[in-house]
């Protein structure tokens, strides 16, 4: 059961109507996609009845096996692209496509990858086709059109299940940049590569070739749904009897391990910001979300108390700048 704080969600209620909406027209028509049993709302939240996704997220279950192929990525890959066809099928698009937003059902090694949350998806007039135009997502896996506001449908979601395929298959994603304003260019300008090298040593050019024309910039070109699910890479993959496929996982973890690391440390500078705003709520919550153990949670109190003491001290300019790392 998924419990929203009305007071929280302020501003974007729309996102509450939107999930019901559309899990109330499309649930238990596909094995894949969560189902909404029921909801109900008292004068704070609002309840959602839907699957009980127990199983953990996609690639916290990858990294958790002793290997994965390519094969088994072709087989994720189809599984969720069958269910994004499914919801284009309904004049639905998803507009979050992403890792964190497929749940397996149970820890069972044969349990159904299912695809969720649904608060920024749309169902659309198949009649009267208007595109959508407003900016929302989450900025790795969002299309060109998006951020250059052309007007955008179900075609984003194919371009978030390119992008979700390469992460599969090396651990990074394609737009990967040191700021966001490089990411956005390198996205609206399809600039990426399959590099470096050594994490791609092995893959085959069909997967290539697959990733090619979902990451497409002209929307009007990229490949529809069915036309992902007849592509060969995943109408007929390759097993790993037919040719020895390298295993992907030691670099899955090395570069997903890598980009957690750079998540624990924009944490531990906002968390030295809140501490020196004075939140010590908001710090402590901070600090457990970078999952440390108590004397690393210590060291970075210490280090913490240490920053704020050295802000104290420092110019208005180099103030000015916490306040817009923090932010």
């Amino acid at each position: 059961m998924a419990v929203i704080n009305k007071r929280l969600m302020a501003g974007r209620e729309y996102m509450i109507r939107n999930e019901i909406t559309v899990l109330k027209s499309i649930s238990k028509g596909h094995k894949n996609i969560v189902t909404l049993w029921d909801y109900f709302e008292t004068q704070n939240n609002v309840y959602l009845v839907t699957d009980l996704c127990v199983g953990g997220e996609l690639f916290d279950r990858i990294c958790a096996k002793s290997y994965f192929l390519e094969e088994d990525a072709a087989k994720l890959v189809r599984t969720v692209m069958s269910a994004v066809e499914y919801l284009h099928s309904h004049g639905i698009v998803h507009r979050d496509v992403k890792p964190e937003n497929m749940l397996y059902r149970s820890k069972d090694e044969d349990s159904d990858l299912l695809l969720a949350d649904f608060g920024l998806s749309k169902a659309m007039d198949e009649q009267q086709f208007s595109p959508l135009t407003n900016t929302c997502g989450t900025p790795g896996y969002m299309a060109p059109e998006i951020y250059q506001k052309l007007g955008h449908g179900k075609p984003v979601d194919i371009w978030a299940m390119g992008v979700v395929t390469y992460f599969l298959l090396c651990g990074y994603t394609p737009f990967d940049r040191e700021n966001q304003v490089d990411e956005v260019q390198a996205i609206c300008n399809a600039d990426y590569a399959f590099e470096p090298a050594e994490y791609w040593t092995g893959v085959s050019d069909t997967a290539r070739d697959f990733i090619n024309r979902c990451l497409v910039i002209d929307q009007r070109q990229r490949m529809t749904a069915s036309e992902a699910l007849a592509h060969p890479w995943l109408a007929q993959p390759a097993s790993s009897a037919d040719a020895q496929q390298p295993d992907l996982l030691p670099a899955l973890r090395k570069n997903f391990n890598a980009k957690r690391t750079w998540k624990r440390a924009i944490l531990g500078v906002r968390a030295a910001g809140a501490l020196k705003a004075g939140g010590e709520a908001r710090r402590a919550t901070m600090l457990s979300e970078m999952d440390l153990g108590q004397e690393q949670q210590e060291k970075m109190r210490e280090q913490a108390h240490l920053a704020k003491r050295d802000a104290e001290e420092e110019s208005s300019r180099l103030d000015s700048a916490l306040v817009y790392s923090y932010n």
